[in-house]
């Protein structure tokens, strides 16, 4: 009614600020207790009437019960009007009852005389029908079926919310359709919730009428005899026609919102009002006009019936079934037109050609919370935390995470690839935590046993609420995007040579032509291609050796580019300028190194086999490697149960072929050549490895 009726300038302004409804409440408070004239009951009783009516007829235009959704608190709003009316009606009646049957008001009075005759038998016998309508039929059935309804509805409510997950997951749908349709899957629960419990409002409302009426008459007749001296006929006849016409005038709205509220209960979820369901629905097949017309003109031309009204209906059923049937034949006919050759499928081009994504995240459809900021996922943030950190510890820009959902992953499964390559995977539950056993522990928890995705340490996953105790027992406890956005750093740091192409090193390149301009283009492409660049600085990240002096490293391959393009020797000679960033990023601060040395006889053996092939090529005799491997991972466990830094240190020319040989297969042991070591390192050797895996 807002968009037809325009408000007055301080109705308006109560709506803005929020006091329309609390003013409304503390008028129909006010009718309880305040005395009304008549003029002003005739105009609250009309008001109440159209308010009734413009209440069914929303329900009726409703396309659907949530286009309506306010309509279980309009029913009780419009609930306490009418109360509030009788309460009023009741005290004007009472008051001045004795001078009329006007007394009350012109409405109670056209309802009590007009409406039944003026006899008050009538009046009485067409409210108690009213009453039954009301209370037996439509209250009744309208109050079961929101019972129904409402449990129904929150019984389906977990299903619906799996089926918008799959059609989310499954792609069918957005984020923003998901989160609309669960909006409305919560708010249909709501209102079916709601409307159970305003289908008590009319009941009770019915059964008030019912009380009322007795009062009003009892009361009536006492105070016309006692108080007024009235004759008891007449008594009986003026408080009796002025209750019936207070009840009627009450009860009237009373059914329309009963049906209003039997209809929002009863109808179905469609794109058309109540009129055009129950048309298209009852006469779209023309066979039950014609069976109708047909039994009403049979019936019509038996003596004795009332054969006008028979077959003028009949003739009418049997025009609308021709109308029917001809309208159905057009539709039939337009359905039989072939529809248009569908456009054809345009070529395909290189735009089809998706690439692929340089890291990926793919969640199982429990995970996807974790990645959405509408459910307070923090995924996103954790991964944003996790890029950042590694582009400023290795010296260039990680690329962004794409993530999507996988169904064909189970429920709590996540899949992490660098360019379409899986390389992790794990499962989570992302209402616990993970309870990470660092290797001594003091206790042991009850939960699920997993492994740590990341280390493969042993692991519990527990309930949020056992976080401390855990962390009492020497647990080490992360949350499940902890967990993900670990795993995430861990892969990129083994594989951020795959990150690294041409398009990232030029973006080095240009960010420091800004100072260096005459070093960039010196280099590039005069010295050394771009190619080989990259390759260099995919040679250092491949062994966890940040790129961030990017200065220094093009300054050496300025200076040894002119003598040699092998990428293999011009990452050794930068090695050798990055020897004091090297050892530190091992070693930290320590002023000694403690070092692991290869026997010299085992040195001389690997030397002369470097001599006789090639870098590339160079193997050893499965017998030996099978024991040099052995002997070196012994030692390396000796180093961290120490707590002290795993270094190999041998001569320049094995250095590179050591450090492929060992990396696979014993992690955490960095091989660093001779010239490497700063010139004022304090060395100890801790360890020495001979060719029949001896340790001295």
């Amino acid at each position: 009614m807002a968009d037809t009726l325009p408000l007055s300038p301080a109705l308006a302004y109560a709506q803005r600020v929020g006091l329309g409804a609390p003013l409304f409440l503390l008028a129909i408070l006010a009718m309880m207790v305040l005395p009304l004239p008549a003029l002003l009951l005739d105009v609250l009783f009309t008001f109440n009437i159209s308010l009734a009516i413009v209440i069914l007829l929303a329900s009726i235009y409703a396309k659907r019960p949530l286009d309506f959704a306010v309509f279980p608190t309009l029913l009780l709003v419009a609930t306490l009007l009418r109360l509030a009316l009788n309460v009023a009606s009741t005290r004007v009646v009472l008051l001045h009852g004795h001078a009329g049957t006007d007394a009350a008001g012109e409405v109670i009075k056209a309802f009590g005389e007009f409406v039944v005759g003026g006899n008050y038998a009538v009046g009485f016998v067409v409210f108690a029908i009213l009453i039954i309508i009301n209370f037996v039929v439509v209250t009744k059935g309208a109050g079961r079926i929101s019972e129904v309804s409402a449990r129904f509805t929150l019984d389906a409510m977990p299903g619906k919310q799996m089926a918008i997950d799959a059609d989310l997951n499954a792609g069918i749908i957005g984020q923003v359709e998901a989160r609309t349709r669960r909006r409305e899957v919560a708010q249909e629960a709501d209102f079916y919730g709601a409307m159970d419990g305003a289908s008590k409002f009319v009941r009770g409302d019915a059964i008030a009428g019912i009380l009322i009426l007795f009062i009003n008459i009892l009361g009536g007749l006492v105070i016309g005899v006692v108080e007024y001296d009235m004759p008891f006929a007449e008594a009986g006849r003026v408080f009796t026609l002025l209750t019936i016409g207070d009840g009627l005038v009450a009860q009237i709205p009373a059914l329309l919102l009963a049906t209003a509220a039997a209809l929002m209960v009863t109808r179905t979820s469609t794109a058309s009002d109540v009129g055009e369901q129950v048309f298209n629905q009852l006469f779209d097949d023309p066979k039950s006009l014609y069976v109708t017309g047909a039994v009403l003109a049979v019936m019509g031309a038996i003596p004795g019936m009332p054969n006008v009204a028979f077959l003028t209906m009949a003739l009418g059923a049997l025009g609308g079934a021709w109308w029917q049937s001809e309208r159905r034949k057009q539709r039939e006919r337009e359905r039989a037109v072939p529809p248009p050759p569908p456009p054809e499928a345009a070529e395909l081009s290189w735009d089809d050609v998706m690439p692929t994504d340089p890291i990926g995240l793919e969640v199982g459809y429990r995970l996807i919370p974790l990645v959405d900021r509408n459910q307070n996922g923090q995924l996103l943030g954790r991964l944003r935390g996790v890029r950042k950190k590694l582009s400023q510890e290795l010296g260039f820009l990680i690329p962004a995470v794409h993530i999507r959902d996988n169904l064909d992953l189970e429920p709590g499964h996540y899949r992490l690839t660098v360019h379409g390559a899986v390389i992790g995977q794990s499962q989570i539950h992302p209402d616990r935590e993970l309870a990470i056993n660092p290797g001594q522990v003091y206790g042991q928890l009850k939960g699920t046993a997993a492994r740590d995705p990341v280390f493969n340490l042993e692991a519990v996953w527990i309930a949020p609420g056992e976080r401390e105790q855990a962390q009492s027992l020497g647990y080490t406890v992360v949350d499940a995007s902890t967990v993900i956005a670990t795993h995430l750093s861990q892969i990129v740091q083994d594989h951020a040579h795959a990150l690294l192409g041409h398009e990232e090193a030029q973006k080095l390149l240009d960010g420091l032509k800004k100072n260096n301009p005459r070093l960039v283009e010196e280099l590039v492409p005069k010295v050394l291609p771009l190619a080989v660049v990259v390759k260099v600085l995919q040679n250092l990240l491949i062994e966890r050796i940040p790129i961030r002096d990017i200065r220094s490293v093009l300054e050496v391959l300025a200076e040894q580019g002119p003598r040699t393009q092998d990428a293999q020797m011009l990452t050794a000679a930068v090695r050798v300028a990055l020897g004091r960033l090297i050892v530190q990023q091992i070693n930290g601060s320590n002023a000694e190194l403690p070092v692991i040395t290869l026997d010299l006889s085992l040195e001389r053996i690997l030397q002369q086999s470097l001599e006789t092939m090639s870098n590339a090529a160079m193997s050893l005799e499965p017998n030996l490697a099978n024991r040099l491997l052995l002997a070196l991972r012994d030692a390396h466990e000796q180093r961290e149960l120490a707590g002290q830094p795993s270094v190999l240190l041998v001569a320049d020319p094995l250095r590179d072929f050591l450090a492929r040989f060992v990396r696979p297969a014993i992690k955490g042991l960095h091989v660093v050549g001779f010239n490497e070591v700063p010139s004022d390192a304090q060395l100890r050797i801790v360890a020495t490895v001979g060719d029949h895996g001896g340790r001295g």
